[in-house]
């Protein structure tokens, strides 16, 4: 986990609401920066976090509660329907990162090890610039509408075209990522993520940070097009599925036009279209960034199984999209369209979608459809998130920007100026390269530059000094070693499980849940059925590790047996010898591989499989029945893990992408009820027909688990109901959310991954009345006053107090009061010396009534000491968030004579 400060310009996400749990007794009151208001939960920060792509998310120890909505400062973060059961394991996370603590960094007991030296170069370089001079231009139509968004969203893109190619030409399209909106360029801090701007903002151009890309696409002879998404981004917190939706309809909706600019409707395309060669939609290519990756993979499944009517973008499809680049994506659904070519670009210092859940692109493809789709990862060291956009990179940028790998300057690995941290000319560069290699492999179907993306271990010169190193998934793969139930491992070999219940079977062993984007959860299920890997572990050079897929496997056909294995960080010279069994026991050695570790420090998710190959035989086993996998190490002591293995081919097979059954997952918001239990069906539609498979997740009544349950579709059904319970009463709560989640395993896709039910609770509030206990004490005290409900409450009662200025008379100071208790109530952190009033502390305190009960004292612990004062005050002014509730403020008075001098 990355070690991150207050500050961190980290993500602002958006409505993935996961349910809270029913509320119990807490363990204590929340800590510093927290408040409850109602039916909500509040955390400040103390400054600014500006938007970006990763979910910032609430969570009690290890449960997900939800995804909060920011304020539109951006200080303040509120979760709808909060209810928690320990208060003082409260946390905000970001990608697995904290944003409300600065966390240690993981201990790595081992430095970087010099660069090794550089990868072969490919056979082509993609990053040469074409023979086509370009030509920049710009539109801007009428907005669309998206259900659920209020504000319509803008039809705004920049174009980079060729000039001189007859004939139409293929069409790039790109998707920036989630940024903040607008900013004053009259105050550098100023920024917002609001809709359209307010006067005196102007909007931030994420869309022209891919000019660079464009213009080396469009000198190969592609017509570009980059996107503007703020009408969504400035929305998105509202929405359950963070944009995805909204993105795809956006694109689509610019795709409409582009068909219509190629055919009857070009004479009143704008300007730049008609300047520039007809678009040819039967070779698409979609890039995508950040939130802009998941918009565009939801783009092209939408584009092949049509979501249900009322999504943003009704028409017909009149493209075909022949591969996905995405740039540091997220993927909060688990739902890559599995036979859609895609590469995926993982950037090794990215301090805004850290955990790289981009991973889960070709993770989470394997054995949902045919499987012949390439699905690639190129892991960028010393590559951050947002300088891949220069809109979004210092001295580059329009609006105000930042680096969002912002830990501390000392970073071996992400530092700028480090031997492995790429400048942002460097980065946006490689960048582009490698965009153009996946441009040439799918739409021109040029197999010379595959080896620069499938794991074959060449580079692209042009991208020079950066180091990206790929693994891949797919193509002409054929499946050996998937790890699942039927698998099974012996000797230095133990399968484990990547999100476990049980830390003992964890990929981590008994210390727990091992950190790897190959095991990034979905949506806060833990544990998740069905996701194994292979942990291998030895003590001393030779002890085998065998591995036995559930029946024996063909791989006759194939050139070589691919392995994506992972070696701890910064190790080198990892060397294992690999075998394999056929099913009558003829054993085969294939040879020896050897890998160098990720540079990392603890504050990288750097364990990362890298893929390695060796040569089958063509005689003396039998390839159609191949039993089982033996890795022996060639190293002292050590660990690695096995993530998959696959019979490897030279060349790409036609995908042939098909229209998969696709299931949308529906919402209801019904009413709690006095009394008795209500039965609700959540509903699931199924589009299309053909056999299939889905996990549904529910959570529980107390939102503290989720159940599971394997659906299988069959022809003609095009529904599926989840029942949920809904037990009235009349005590006051936060209503209840409980999440419904859907994740596609075999022969089918998931649109819509996230619904389920939301009870508004229908009682009123309980009345509180504060009365005194000891209102004036002397030094060594307790002021104490008692906190009344007429009635108990579900759920926490919370007021929050701050200290103003007396109306006559000396204030408490800072030494007046207990130093612990002082420091516990301030956020951010104070120290009581020097000793100063209340009043101009930033010290918040608050009324806390526990739920199920109905009365609670509150105190300000006072300190004596030598001196002759006169009774000084200190008023405390409560009110609730939002405002709008009763006020009232407590006066307390301390003399200053001790009880133990009378």
């Amino acid at each position: 986990m990355r070690s991150t400060k207050l500050l961190l310009p980290a993500l602002l996400v958006a409505g993935l609401t996961t349910p809270v749990a029913a509320a119990g007794p807490a363990a204590a009151a929340p800590p510093p920066g927290w408040t409850f208001a109602g039916t909500q939960l509040v955390w400040t920060a103390p400054g600014p976090i500006p938007p970006g792509d990763a979910a910032v998310e609430f969570w009690d120890g290890d449960r997900l509660l939800g995804v909060p909505r920011p304020s539109a400062d951006l200080r303040s973060y509120t979760l709808d329907g909060a209810a928690v059961t320990s208060a003082d394991r409260l946390q905000v996370r970001a990608s697995g990162t904290r944003l409300d603590a600065e966390e240690p960094a993981r201990p790595m007991g081992s430095t970087p090890p010099p660069a090794p030296a550089p990868l072969p170069a490919g056979a082509v370089d993609p990053g040469k610039p074409g023979p086509f001079p370009t030509r920049t231009g710009e539109y801007a139509l009428d907005p669309i509408t998206v259900p659920g968004y209020p504000t319509p969203i803008e039809v705004q893109a920049v174009v980079v075209a060729p000039k001189g190619p007859h004939g139409k030409r293929p069409l790039a399209l790109f998707l920036h990522g989630r940024h903040f909106t607008c900013y004053d360029p009259a105050d550098p801090t100023r920024i917002l993520l609001s809709w359209p701007c307010p006067a005196g903002a102007k909007p931030v151009p994420s869309h022209r940070g891919y000019l660079q890309a464009q213009r080396l696409l469009a000198s190969q002879g592609y017509l570009t097009v980059s996107i503007s998404a703020n009408g969504v981004n400035a929305q998105d917190a509202q929405d359950r599925e963070a944009g995805a939706g909204a993105r795809s309809a956006l694109v689509r909706a610019h795709l409409a036009k582009w068909a219509d600019w190629a055919g009857p409707g070009r004479g009143s395309a704008p300007e730049i279209v008609r300047a520039s060669p007809a678009a040819d939609l039967s070779n698409v290519f979609l890039v995508g960034h950040s939130r802009g990756g998941e918009g565009v993979n939801r783009a092209a499944t939408d584009s092949i199984t049509p979501p249900p009517p009322g999504s943003g973008y009704d028409g017909p499809v009149r493209w075909k999209i022949k591969g996905d680049l995405l740039i540091g994506p997220t993927i909060f659904g688990h739902n890559p369209a599995p036979d859609v070519p895609s590469v995926t670009f993982l950037p090794g210092c990215d301090g805004d979608v850290s955990d790289l859940q981009g991973q889960m692109y070709l993770d989470a493809t394997r054995g949902v459809s045919r499987g012949a789709a390439l699905h690639s990862a190129l892991y960028f060291v010393g590559a951050n998130h947002n300088y891949f956009n220069t809109e979004w990179t210092p001295g580059q940028a329009e609006a105000p920007a930042f680096d969002d790998f912002r830990s501390p300057p000392d970073d071996a690995v992400c530092s700028p100026g480090t031997a492995t941290r790429l400048t942002a000319a460097q980065q946006q560069t490689a960048g582009a390269t490698y965009i153009a290699a996946a441009a040439r492999l799918f739409v021109a179907g040029d197999q010379r530059v595959l080896p620069l993306l499938d794991g074959s271990g060449v580079r692209a010169p042009s991208a020079d000094p950066a180091r990206v190193l790929g693994h891949a998934i797919g193509g002409a793969r054929s499946a050996f070693v998937v790890p699942d139930d039927a698998t099974t491992a012996t000797g230095g070999a133990r399968m484990c499980a990547q999100v476990p219940e049980d830390p003992a079977t964890s990929c981590g062993g008994p210390s727990g849940r091992l950190e790897s984007p190959h095991f990034t959860r979905f949506y806060g299920v833990s544990p998740e059925p069905g996701r194994f890997a292979v942990a291998l572990a030895w003590s001393a050079e030779g002890q085998p590790a065998v591995v036995r897929p559930g029946q024996a496997v063909s791989l006759a056909g194939a050139r070589e047996l691919a392995l994506r294995l992972i070696v701890p960080a910064n190790t080198v010279a990892n060397r294992f010898d690999v075998a394999v069994t056929d099913r009558a026991g003829r054993r085969a050695q294939l040879g020896s591989v050897s890998l160098d570790g990720l540079p990392a420090t603890g504050r990288l998710s750097a364990r990362w499989a890298q893929e390695v190959r060796v040569p089958l035989p063509s005689h003396g086993i039998d390839l159609r029945q191949v039993a089982a996998l033996e890795l022996v190490p060639r190293s002292g002591a050590g660990q690695a893990w096995l993530i998959d293995a696959y019979g490897w081919s030279h060349g790409l097979p036609d995908p042939r992408p098909v229209a998969l059954p696709r299931v949308d997952v529906g919402a209801l918001t019904v009413r709690e009820g006095d009394s008795g239990t209500q039965t609700y069906q959540v509903p699931v539609t199924v589009s299309g027909d053909g056999p299939g498979s889905v996990r549904l997740f529910v959570n529980d009544e107390n939102g503290r688990t989720f159940t599971h349950r394997l659906v299988t579709l069959q022809p003609g059904r095009h529904r599926i109901e989840i029942p949920m319970q809904v037990a009235g009463n009349t005590r006051w709560s936060a209503g209840a959310r409980r999440a419904l989640l859907a994740k596609a395993v075999q022969g089918t896709v998931a649109g819509r991954y996230t619904g389920g039910l939301t009870v508004l609770d229908d009682d009123p509030e309980p009345t509180l009345t504060v009365t005194p206990v000891a209102e004036e004490v002397a030094e060594g005290g307790a002021l104490t006053w008692r906190a009344t409900l007429s009635e108990a409450a579900d759920v926490a009662i919370f007021r929050l107090g701050a200290p103003v200025a007396p109306v006559g008379g000396p204030e408490l100071s800072t030494t007046d009061v207990d130093a612990d208790w002082f420091r516990q109530q301030v956020y951010p952190p104070e120290e009581p010396l020097p000793s100063r009033p209340l009043s101009s502390t930033r010290l918040t305190t608050a009324i806390y009534i526990p739920a199920g009960e109905t009365s609670a004292d509150f105190t300000v612990p006072t300190v004596s000491d030598a001196e002759t004062e006169p009774a000084e005050q200190v008023r405390l002014h409560f009110t609730t968030l939002p405002p709008g509730g009763r006020e009232f403020t407590l006066v307390g008075k301390v003399t200053g004579e001790a009880p133990n001098r009378r």
